[in-house]
């Protein structure tokens, strides 16, 4: 059953999302399990004008803008005994299909209905679907009320210009009247601590491999533990955006199995989440797994793990751990292991726990990028250099070599003290799909402040005074593109304030009025050319 009845999914979409709704036979998952799934949109299907979302996306940060490749599917699994079927067993799950990456709302939001949809008729769906309706837009910076069901969530989706690592905590109001709210502290988070604890002692070195893009996969007793180990590698380079393609749950049935475990070429740049025994044989060459049992906190300080060598892991049932042969570039940070231990001891909720290792794995990723960002800023052009008769000057090239060099003085000794080879740290990062992902979105953003800055510089010129020491059809031609200028500055949403654009437009009425009046009349009638 699709809700709303309207939704258009390929056969394959279809097929990818009914495989990956249900977990694998061997995970014996009874009672109710929720996890999350990612799977690529179909191509050549038309991509609906979202011009809406697109518009709210650049006021996102950059680690939850949406990637129009994929689409999110949100599970409830709900597995009981029940004798008058035939199998034996009542096995259902209800799916929540989103371009958005907001996994602890959509969590939230299924917890909240699927118990009731799995003991009532398809009307429920129509009911859930006309509260969503009445959902607002999905504006950052905002404090959003989503009604569900009799109760009412309370939200507040994060910005780019939030400082990294702060939650605006969202209060939870007595309202008078009978609507329960729910206040959600994230709509993205997992919970890191608890991901991440069966493997804690090797933290460091996951953020290295994440951060490198390295093949990384995972495997784990169910979809629950595989998606949001997943989630939480790929969280702990923010306020990066990981670059590569990752899949919380993957399954032998997925259209990309064959694509993403073939051996005659080295494993893609891929975390996977996988619970099949299947895996074992078929990933063996992969160069990192990370191997988990059952997420349970820790009672007691977990036991030192040692990273073990890949040709050890011959089965699903060998040891929890990680299993690889890569050499971290950077020293250990003991002091993070000794907090975290001591958090257990201390009985410390597992939500501190995670604040704690959020800010690390944040403190470490600032450490590392800021001596990029000033480089890069470097290459920017001196404002002296725009001139409004020429076109926007370019940005010069990234070179490696200069880049190196700035290290020596102001690179990330400046901000941790972790020891090791941060050179060797750099030169492989500027190989990986999550320099080239963060390099081309600075430049993108470097290259629109320079056509800001140019439209700036041409405001600040008499246009009228030039166009009357010129012929008309360098006027016209003047007209035409300040035109287009200002379509540029709308459709590329430029960096420019809404005087600069006004004062544009009066300049563009000025010259016209100027000119005969047939001229006046064909331009008036132009857009743009």
């Amino acid at each position: 059953v699709i809700y709303p009845p309207h939704s258009k999914l390929t056969d394959k979409e279809k097929t990818n999302i009914c495989y990956l709704s249900f977990p694998d036979s061997n995970s014996g998952c009874l009672g109710d399990t929720q996890f999350c799934f990612r799977f690529r949109r179909s191509t050549g299907r038309k991509v609906s004008l979202c011009c809406f979302l697109d518009q709210l996306d650049r006021d996102l940060p950059v680690y939850l803008k949406k990637d129009p490749a994929y689409y999110y599917g949100y599970v409830y699994f709900r597995q009981v005994r029940d004798k008058s079927l035939k199998r034996g067993y009542f096995q259902k799950s209800l799916v929540l299909i989103s371009k958005l990456p907001y996994v602890h709302l959509f969590r939230t939001m299924l917890k909240q209905i699927a118990p009731e949809y799995f003991e009532k008729t398809e009307a429920f769906l129509e009911a859930v679907c006309s509260d969503v309706d009445r959902w607002p837009a999905p504006i950052p910076g905002k404090i959003l009320h989503l009604p569900i069901m009799g109760i009412i969530m309370k939200l507040r989706i994060p910005t780019y210009r939030d400082k990294p690592g702060t939650t605006p905590i969202v209060q939870n109001m007595h309202q008078a009247d009978a609507q329960i709210s729910l206040a959600l502290p994230t709509v993205h988070e997992v919970d890191l601590f608890r991901c991440l604890c069966p493997v804690f002692f090797h933290i460091q070195m996951l953020w290295e491999l994440v951060l490198l893009g390295e093949p990384l996969v995972v495997m784990a007793p169910s979809p629950s533990e595989s998606s949001e180990t997943v989630l939480a590698l790929v969280s702990c380079i923010s306020p990066l955006k990981y670059c590569s393609d990752f899949r919380p749950y993957f399954t032998i049935h997925d259209s990309e199995f064959k694509e993403y475990t073939t051996r005659t070429q080295a494993p893609p740049s891929v975390i996977l989440g996988v619970t099949n025994p299947f895996f074992a044989k078929t990933l063996q060459h992969w160069p990192h797994i990370i191997r988990i049992g059952d997420i349970k906190l820790p009672g007691e300080v977990p036991k030192q793990v040692k990273v073990k060598k890949l040709k050890n892991l011959k089965t699903l049932d060998s040891k929890p751990g990680v299993y690889t042969s890569y050499k971290p570039y950077l020293n250990k940070d003991e002091e993070i292991v000794k907090q975290l231990q001591k958090g257990v001891q201390q009985k410390r909720p597992t939500e501190a726990q995670s604040v704690i290792l959020r800010r690390y794995f944040l403190e470490l990723t600032e450490s590392f990028i800021i001596p990029l960002e000033r480089y890069v800023a470097s290459l920017m052009p001196l404002q002296k250099c725009i001139s409004p008769w020429k076109s926007p000057p370019q940005l010069r090239q990234f070179s490696q070599d200069d880049f190196l060099k700035t290290l020596e003085k102001a690179g990330p000794q400046l901000t941790s003290g972790l020891k090791g080879d941060w050179i060797g740290l750099y030169r492989h990062f500027l190989k990986s799909p999550n320099f080239d992902g963060w390099f081309r979105s600075r430049q993108k953003e470097m290259t629109q402040k320079l056509e800001a800055l140019h439209l700036e510089a041409l405001c600040n010129e008499n246009l009228v005074f030039w166009s009357q020491k010129h012929s008309e059809v360098e006027t016209v031609d003047l007209v035409l593109k300040l035109k287009n200028k200002l379509l540029q500055a709308d459709r590329e949403q430029l960096p420019v304030k809404t005087d600069t654009l006004k004062k544009l437009q009066t300049h563009i009425n000025d010259i016209i009025l100027a000119l005969p009046d047939d001229l006046q009349d064909i331009l008036l009638k132009t857009g743009t050319t």
